[in-house]
């Protein structure tokens, strides 16, 4: 299990070269071949005892979070999303510009603030990252217009909670390192694709399907619980510790019938605990697997995960080991799997 180190790696979109980098290190010796692709996606394969079809394992490598649009006259920083981040969760959190300047989140104080502004979130405008500097010449020395913001949350563990950033979709990403580096090889030929600015749009998965052309895709995904304060059982989307999520549809995809059936009955013929992800709101890199080129039958597999996309996310550390038993016994069907 790699989460820790995975999620206090910086990787927002279109820039996962430290992420990129670790994984290839830690399982370059368990594969048969790996590649990266202009893109940045990291490909990574393995031969099936049979070969008679390709299946795709793939985990987006990158996160949420900002990019430096302006350096202001008193030093301070304005900066834009890079994915869906909600400007509730930004001021007062300590940042890392460029994986070395640390910074916090700036917004007028309480105090300061009219009614109508205590009860509103701020527009992304009306925040600042303060790194120290004192002036627009001392801050332009540290930084410059495009550097990328991460959140600096450090990974814990707690009753079998584990709290950390980036679980979306570093949990998929260390559910696909586990897989790569067992020793088992499976009938089919199997690729791992750790792909790249996914929270910007499902970009890096329509290269890998060009390059591929695979006969399935499973996505392995961080998403959304749904036991958060007050919100209603009927709500949910998925909870904490009832296994892994299994998607029926999402925006803009309903899942192949055959495949998410398919996971459903091996989840139920080796007692794993499963539960589908109710809610359809947002999206995943199946979309673009099965909507590019001549498509691609593709399912979605995914650890729950609290507060997603914010500072500091939690998931059940039984959601992601049920996660990867799941993943192993699909593969372990093999051509039975999805017919």
């Amino acid at each position: 299990m790699y989460l820790k180190e995975l999620t206090e790696l910086d990787g927002v979109s279109g820039n996962e070269r430290l992420v990129r980098e670790f994984i290839s290190e830690k399982i370059k010796d368990k594969v048969d071949d790996m590649k990266t692709d202009v893109l940045g996606n990291l490909i990574a394969f393995k031969k099936g005892t049979k070969g008679k079809r390709k299946i795709v394992l793939a985990a987006h490598m990158d996160e949420v979070g900002f990019m430096i649009t302006n350096i202001e006259d008193d030093g301070t920083l304005s900066f834009a999303p890079v994915g869906g981040v909600e400007t509730q969760v930004m001021p007062g959190k300590v940042v890392r510009v460029n994986g070395k300047i640390f910074g916090a989140i700036g917004y007028k104080a309480i105090h300061l603030q009219e009614k109508d502004q205590i009860l509103k979130p701020p527009s992304i405008d009306q925040l600042r990252i303060y790194i120290g500097a004192k002036s627009k010449e001392e801050a332009s020395k540290l930084v410059k217009i495009g550097d990328y913001v991460s959140f600096t949350t450090a990974y814990s563990e707690e009753n079998n909670r584990a709290v950390g950033k980036a679980f979306d979709d570093r949990a998929g990403c260390s559910v696909l390192m586990e897989i790569a580096q067992m020793n088992e090889r499976y009938e089919d030929d199997l690729y791992f694709a750790f792909v790249v600015q996914e929270e910007v749009g499902l970009r890096g998965s329509a290269v890998v399907v060009e390059q591929i052309h695979p006969d399935i895709a499973i996505v392995i995904e961080g998403t959304t619980a749904g036991d958060d304060p007050e919100l209603p059982e009927y709500q949910w989307a998925t909870h904490l510790g009832d296994g892994p999520a299994i998607t029926f549809m999402h925006r803009g995809y309903v899942v192949n019938k055959r495949v998410y059936e398919s996971i459903v009955a091996v989840a139920q013929k080796h007692s794993i605990p499963h539960q589908a992800k109710r809610r359809t709101a947002g999206g995943t890199d199946a979309a673009r697997f099965a909507r590019t080129g001549a498509g691609t039958a593709a399912g979605v597999v995914s650890v729950p995960s609290r507060y997603i996309h914010s500072p500091v996310s939690m998931i059940d550390l039984n959601d992601y080991s049920n996660t990867v038993l799941l993943i192993r016994k699909i593969l372990e069907e093999g051509e039975a799997f999805a017919r």
